[in-house]
């Protein structure tokens, strides 16, 4: 099934506008379960209930508050929180274009595609500038009631959106505490072999949320009436050294194989 839009917009920098249409980039694949009575199966629903007396509260009776110290709240209710909503648009205002270096992964949120309303030479131009010189934009945009900051970037001939965090959501790095010592010559050597032994490409295909799959294969051997066994867990004693942490990690990444490939683990058979 090819991607539909999930919304229409203008691509602003300066006097140049272009059209373009917002594609989400990623889904979620998230097992969803039911609430239900162990006994019958009867789907359950949730109720707000006062924890106090275990009253239920219906919807028209809630509203949200805000805890400004122990025990004191101000309550808000949807018309006030409307007011505030910012003003719809369907601009995406380029601010500025920077290296793509100057921003870290840290400040990425979630991507999206951008693609072209239509047949746009101004859309491919600005996608092989922006990969030419290795730099993105820093935009904003309003999106379902919602302000957004973004980057865009140039991924081959097309564009990508990605909302980034608001500077208050992101935390500080840890401070990097010294080594105890400085490592040696072997050490270092051992080091750039399994940078040498792990060289590869980046495959997205090999590397699998193998518990999602999991959870996946147990439901669908439950409801074939059988069970599934559980993995086994592998277990590893640490080293005691940098060195021989080294020298067990070589071993065991050499007796891997080819870099990059993971092994097939055996089937798993249903009892």
């Amino acid at each position: 099934m090819p991607a539909r839009s999930m919304w229409n917009g203008t691509l602003v920098l300066g006097k140049l506008k272009i059209g373009v249409k917002l594609f989400a980039a990623v889904e979620d694949t998230t097992v969803h379960f039911h609430l239900l009575h162990a006994e019958d199966q009867e789907q359950l629903e949730q109720h707000m209930i006062n924890p106090g007396t275990g009253e239920i509260r219906e919807k028209d009776q809630i509203h949200k508050g805000f805890e400004v110290k122990p025990g004191t709240f101000v309550l808000l209710d949807e018309r006030e929180l409307a007011q505030l909503t910012p003003p719809a648009s369907k601009c995406i205002e380029v601010e500025a274009f920077l290296p793509e270096g100057e921003v870290a992964p840290v400040w990425y949120e979630r991507p999206y595609y951008l693609g072209p309303a239509g047949k746009s030479p101004e859309y491919l131009a600005l996608a092989r500038v922006l990969a030419e010189r290795k730099q993105l934009g820093i935009v904003h945009w309003v999106m379902r009631k919602h302000a957004y900051l973004g980057a865009l970037r140039s991924s081959g001939e097309h564009l990508t959106l990605s909302t980034l965090h608001d500077a208050a959501e992101v935390v500080t790095a840890p401070e990097v505490a010294p080594a105890p010592r400085a490592a040696d010559a072997r050490e270092l050597a051992m080091a750039e072999q399994l940078v040498e032994v792990l060289a590869g490409e980046f495959d997205p295909h090999e590397f699998k949320d193998e518990h999602h799959e999991r959870v996946c294969e147990l439901i669908a051997a439950k409801a074939r009436g059988k069970t599934l066994k559980p993995p086994p867990r592998e277990r590893r004693r640490a080293a005691k050294t940098l060195g021989s942490a080294l020298e067990q990690s070589l071993k065991l990444l050499k007796g891997k194989g080819a870099p990059g490939k993971r092994q097939v683990e055996p089937e798993r058979k249903s009892a």
